[in-house]
C-alpha cells in the first residue's frame, strides 16, 4: 500500500508507540498501509518457526478499535455485521465481517462483547478510516454511541505454544479459564484493567493484550514480555512472519482473499454468515448470490512442480487462458512446501484437482488441497493412572 497523498506528495508514515524500539532492535521497516512497521528482525523463517514451536511477540498496535456503546448497541452490531452477536456472552469474541449491500467485504472484524450494551470491533490497519466512516454512518438509526479508540491502545500479540508460559510470569489472571476467542480483564505487567484476549492471527495458541499507548508504558511492557520469554526462546516478529503464519492457517487478508469485489460465499466464509439471525447489511444480496450459484471459490493450493505461486499470479487452463488468480502465495516455513490461496471456478475446486499456475510465462502444476494447510496440535491429556 502506498503512503502517497492524492496530490502525489509523500504523506508522513504513522508510527506505533514502539517504533523507536523496533529500530533499536534493528528491525527492517516497511510502509504498511501508511504505517512504518517492522517486516522482520532475525529473519522471516526464524520468526515463523519460533511461533510454531515456541513463542514470538508482535506489535499489532496499527490495528483499529471501534467501541459501540448504548441501549441498542447489540441491534447496531447485528445490523452491520454478519455473524450473530446475540449468541456472544460477556467476555466472548467471534470472527465476523462488515459487508456492503451487495454482499462484498467492507472488512473482516473480531467482535468482542464487553458488556450487555458494550461491544468492541477490532478492524484492520489499512482500512481503519474507511471502516470507521462506514460504521459511523450505518449505526446512526440506533440508540448507541460509536467511538473510534484505535490510538488509545498498544496491542501486543504473544503467540505460540509457549505463549501461556510467558503470560503466567506477567499476570495473575487465570489464563486457563480464558478459552479460545474469550477474554478477561486483569493486571498485566502492573497495569490494572488490561484486556487479555485469547485471539491471534497465526493459527497458534496465544494472547493479545491491550495496554495504554504511551511510549514509556509500551516500551516497559515490551521489555518485560521479552524478559519473561527469554527462557522460552521468545523472539520479536514482524509482518513477514505474520503473513506466512496466517497463510498456513488459511486466515483471510483484506485486499487479497477478501475485498469489495468478493462476496462471502466466494471467500469460503459462509459459516460465519448467520442468515437465520434476521436482516443485516448485505444479507439479501447473499441470498441472491447463493441462488445464482458461484462462479469462483477460494481454495488452497500446494505446488506439485518447482515454483512459487505469488500473489496475483494467474491460474490458467491447458490453452493458457486465465481461469483464476492467486490471492496469497509463498513458501510455508513450517510445512516446508510452497502453498497458495487462489480463486478458481467451482468445477476446479475439488481436493486433488490439478491446476496450472502461470509463473514467468510457464505453466507450473499445483493441486487443490484441504485447508487450513496447518492445524495446531491438539493438547495431550495426561492420564492420572
Amino acid at each position: 500500500m502506498s503512503s502517497e497523498t492524492q496530490a502525489g506528495t509523500p504523506s508522513v508514515l504513522r508510527k506505533t508507540a514502539l517504533n523507536a524500539m523496533h529500530r533499536k532492535l534493528g528491525a527492517k521497516m516497511v510502509d504498511f498501509g501508511g504505517w512504518d512497521m517492522p517486516v522482520e528482525y532475525s529473519g522471516l523463517i526464524a520468526e515463523h518457526m519460533a511461533v510454531r514451536t515456541g513463542v514470538g511477540v508482535f506489535d499489532v498496535s496499527h490495528m483499529g478499535d471501534i467501541l459501540i456503546i448504548g441501549k441498542q448497541a447489540l441491534d447496531a452490531v447485528q445490523h452491520i455485521s454478519m455473524n450473530d452477536a446475540s449468541k456472544l456472552q460477556i467476555g466472548q469474541a467471534h470472527y465476523s465481517a462488515l459487508l456492503y449491500p451487495n454482499g462484498t467485504f467492507v472488512d473482516d472484524v473480531i467482535v468482542h462483547k464487553l458488556g450487555d450494551n458494550d461491544y468492541m470491533l477490532v478492524i484492520n490497519a489499512g482500512t481503519r478510516e474507511k471502516d470507521w466512516g462506514w460504521v459511523r454512518t450505518n449505526v446512526q438509526k440506533f440508540n448507541c454511541h460509536p467511538k473510534e479508540v484505535s490510538d488509545y491502545y498498544t496491542q501486543l500479540a504473544i503467540q505460540g505454544p509457549k505463549a501461556v508460559d510467558v503470560m503466567r510470569k506477567l499476570t495473575a489472571v487465570d489464563l486457563d479459564s480464558i478459552k479460545n476467542y474469550w477474554f478477561r480483564f486483569g493486571t498485566v505487567c502492573k497495569i490494572p484493567n488490561t484486556m487479555v484476549a485469547r485471539t491471534g492471527y497465526t493459527g497458534e495458541d496465544g494472547f493479545e493484550i491491550y495496554i495504554p499507548a504511551d511510549v514509556p508504558t509500551s516500551e516497559r511492557v515490551w521489555n518485560e514480555v521479552m524478559e519473561a520469554g527469554k527462557e522460552f526462546g521468545i523472539v520479536p516478529c514482524g509482518l513477514g512472519a505474520r503473513n506466512t503464519l496466517r497463510l498456513e492457517s488459511k486466515m483471510a487478508l483484506y485486499g487479497h482473499e477478501i475485498s469489495d469485489t468478493i462476496n462471502v460465499w466466494e471467500a469460503d466464509l459462509g459459516r460465519y454468515a448467520k442468515m437465520e439471525k434476521g436482516d443485516f447489511v448485505g444479507r439479501s444480496a447473499l441470498e441472491q448470490a447463493k441462488a445464482d450459484g458461484l462462479k469462483r471459490i477460494l481454495v488452497g493450493l500446494e505446488m506439485i512442480e518447482r515454483g512459487i505461486a505469488r500473489d496475483g499470479y494467474k491460474i490458467v487452463d491447458e490453452n493458457g487462458h486465465q481461469v483464476g488468480e492467486v490471492t496469497s502465495g509463498s513458501p510455508a516455513p513450517f510445512l516446508k512446501k510452497n502453498i497458495a490461496l487462489a480463486y478458481v471456478p467451482p468445477a476446479m475446486s475439488a481436493v486433488d484437482t490439478v491446476v496450472n499456475v502461470e509463473i514467468r510465462g510457464q505453466k507450473v502444476k499445483a493441486k487443490v488441497v484441504s485447508t487450513p494447510f496447518y492445524r495446531k496440535p491438539k493438547k495431550q491429556v495426561v492420564s492420572s493412572q
